[in-house]
Parts: structure tokens; C-alpha cells; sequence
């Protein structure tokens, strides 16, 4: 991308966030990636610390502790935090401030932006978003998780799957059938606080991602007031479906910013490592495999701040951000690939940066939507 394309959409004021978020990004996050990994888990004071350098803010308003809304600027936050190298790290913390937060921002009343916003910008409290079930996936309208009502109150049973920060958050936004004869009609959403008796989290083991908190929650007769339901009765799945636009763009633009890092990483290694007495990155083979991926992450960066300049404009850019998701998904995971290659047997050790991407991205083309939903999609959208 040339400057002058890149300026149309990212101002000074951009840059100087980026500037901000990267040193933070450098001095909090890297030293510490490779520690974490091994000990599945990082310290919820990063939480904390992200929400004083106003890391969690910028898609919302200041009356809520925001500094927006500014989605190139929440954008700017995305690429940097997904340079970490760790994408438990930058999962869990994207699930806290692109989707709890930002569902409550976009679908609760102004008493709930205000009761739940101001210590969840802070970093003070941690949320989730519970969608996934261990039956319903991508079929979101499937989830059998069920909202009962009872006086002034809703009973809410059942289980959700694969949910990033559900091991350890403090408030969970969940979809549960209100109406289970409604179809996707029947689907509402509500703030759950996870000190409600009958829910319980369970930290799942994962292929990637091993510092985050990725869990399976149960609810159990787990009773919450309706002042806690986001939005009307019956809201929640075209809630859900309005939110994925965000969430795909954000999984896209950490896919590019960390494929760049992934692939400074495999360069970097290709010019110190040496076979027949020159570089390995010197070989035709391996320069023409690095032109082809700096080729193809320039392209994916196109994608992608494409349709982020286009919701950016208001729009609601469903064709450009699924192709950008699907494009920069196996993106990420093929640049990762390489790396592992160019490595060599040192790529296959888990002290090595070079392993642990391949695992975090493998799940890139499957979480936010399957390659295969947005091939759907994208299809769908050229009208066949």
C-alpha cells in the first residue's frame, strides 16, 4: 500500500494511536508471549493495563469511558495488539472489547451502557460473548440454550462452546431461545453475571490459543432480572448477524497484521540461517516464496482495509468483508506455514515463535464463520 492510498483512510491522529498501542504492545505483551504460552494463561492485570492506555475504547462514546466511536481507530488497535505473538492474548482480548462490550454498546438501553461500560473500558471487568453451542455453530439460529421466563426475572438452561474469555469473565452476553417454536425469530439476548448461582466455566484445551481462556459454560436454572436482556424479545439473532460484520473484519485485519509478522519473523531467520554457504532466503526458491507471500499480504491488506473503509462509511459491507475473512484466513495460516518451513526442524519445536503461530492460526478458517459459511455467503451475495 502506498502512502497516499494508505492516508485516505488512516489520518495523523491514526498514526499516533498506532505509534501509542504498538510501544504498549512491545513493552507489555512480546517480552511475555512465550511465558504465557507455557503456562496457559496470562495475568488478568493486562486487562487493567490495556484499559488505562485506552486500548478497549475507541468504539465507544466518552460518556462511557470511551474516546470514540472511531472504528478506524479501534481498527489501528487490532492490527497492533495482533502482533503480540500470542493469539490467546489478542483473542481474549478482541472478545472483550469487539464483542461483549460492543453488543451492550449497540443493543442495550443507556442504563445498561452505564451500568456495564465504564469498568469493562477500564479493564477493570473482563466479558464474553456466548453464542456457540456444542450442536450450533455457523447454524446460529440451531442453539437450543433456552430463556424461561418467570415473574420479572428469565431462567436460562443450557451450554455454550468454545467461548473466549469464558473462563474468567465477569459478564457474559448470551443468545437463548425465548421461543423455541420462533425459529431465528425466537432468539434473545442477555447480560449474564457470571456470580449467578447455576453457571459454572470450564477452561477448554486447544490446538492454539493456549494462553487464552477459552471455556464451555453451563447454565443451570441461572436466574437473571429483565432488566438484563439486551434489546427486545425475539432481537437476538438479527443482532448476532448485524455484529458479524464487525467481528469477521476484526478477525481479518489481525489475520494480515499478524501474517506481516508472522512473515517478518520467517525473513528475518532466512537471512541468519545459512546451507551451502550463503543465506537461505538467498536461494531462488525461497525468494520467489517470499515474493509470493508479501505479494498475497499486500493483497489481503487491500481486502481488508477496503472494507473497513467501507464500514467506516456507514455501509454494511457483507460481500467485501467475508471474502476479505476468508482471504486473509488461509492467509495467515499459509504465511505461518512457511515460516515453520524455513525453519526447518527448529519450526517444529515449541520453544520456537515459528510453531506456535502455525497452531494459532490454524483456527482462522473455522472461528468467526467456516470458510466454507463464507464461500456461502460471498456466493449468495453475487446473486447465484
Amino acid at each position: 500500500m502506498t502512502e497516499a492510498s494508505r492516508h485516505e483512510l488512516f489520518e495523523a491522529h491514526h498514526e499516533e494511536l498506532r505509534h501509542h498501542i504498538r510501544a504498549f504492545v512491545e513493552r507489555e505483551l512480546v517480552p511475555h508471549a512465550a511465558k504465557w504460552e507455557k503456562a496457559e494463561c496470562f495475568p488478568r492485570d493486562v486487562f487493567r493495563r490495556a484499559g488505562e492506555v485506552g486500548l478497549f475504547g475507541c468504539l465507544y462514546e466518552p460518556e462511557v469511558g470511551g474516546s470514540g466511536p472511531d472504528p478506524v481507530a479501534a481498527a489501528v488497535v487490532t492490527e497492533e495488539v495482533s502482533r503480540c505473538g500470542s493469539g490467546g492474548v489478542s483473542a481474549c482480548l478482541a472478545a472483550h472489547k469487539d464483542l461483549a462490550c460492543l453488543y451492550i454498546s449497540n443493543f442495550g438501553s443507556a442504563e445498561q451502557r452505564h451500568r456495564w461500560l465504564p469498568s469493562a473500558l477500564a479493564g477493570e471487568t473482563i466479558g464474553a460473548l456466548a453464542v456457540t453451542e456444542p450442536d450450533a455453530g455457523s447454524d446460529v439460529a440451531a442453539i437450543k440454550t433456552s430463556a424461561r421466563r418467570d415473574g420479572d426475572a428469565w431462567v436460562i438452561n443450557g451450554s455454550k462452546l468454545f467461548i473466549s474469555n469464558g473462563a474468567w469473565a465477569d459478564f457474559v452476553v448470551v443468545a437463548a431461545k425465548t421461543d423455541p417454536d420462533a425459529g431465528h425469530s425466537g432468539i434473545t439476548l442477555f447480560v449474564v453475571d457470571t456470580a449467578t448461582p447455576g453457571f459454572t466455566a470450564n477452561k477448554m484445551r486447544m490446538l492454539g490459543w493456549r494462553s487464552g481462556q477459552t471455556a464451555e459454560l453451563s447454565f443451570a436454572d441461572v436466574r437473571v432480572p429483565d432488566a438484563n436482556r439486551l434489546g427486545q424479545e425475539g432481537a437476538g439473532f438479527v443482532a448476532i448477524m448485524q455484529n458479524f460484520a464487525w467481528e469477521r473484519l476484526v478477525m481479518s485485519l489481525g489475520q494480515v497484521a499478524g501474517a506481516q509478522r508472522i512473515y517478518d519473523l520467517a525473513k528475518a531467520y532466512a537471512l541468519e540461517r545459512h546451507a551451502f554457504g550463503r543465506p537461505v532466503g538467498r536461494f531462488q526458491v525461497w525468494r520467489h516464496r517470499f515474493a509470493d507471500m508479501a505479494t498475497r499480504i499486500e493483497a489481503g491488506r487491500a481486502m481488508t482495509h477496503n472494507a473497513l473503509r467501507l464500514y467506516a462509511a456507514g455501509e454494511h459491507p457483507i460481500k467485501e468483508v467475508s471474502m476479505a475473512k476468508l482471504y486473509t484466513s488461509e492467509l495467515a495460516f499459509h504465511v505461518a506455514d512457511e515460516c515453520v518451513q524455513i525453519h526447518g526442524g527448529y519450526g517444529y519445536m515449541s520453544e520456537f515463535p515459528a510453531e506456535r503461530a502455525l497452531r494459532d492460526t490454524r483456527l482462522g478458517p473455522i472461528g468467526g464463520g467456516t470458510s466454507e459459511i463464507m464461500k456461502e455467503i460471498i456466493g449468495r451475495t453475487l446473486g447465484l
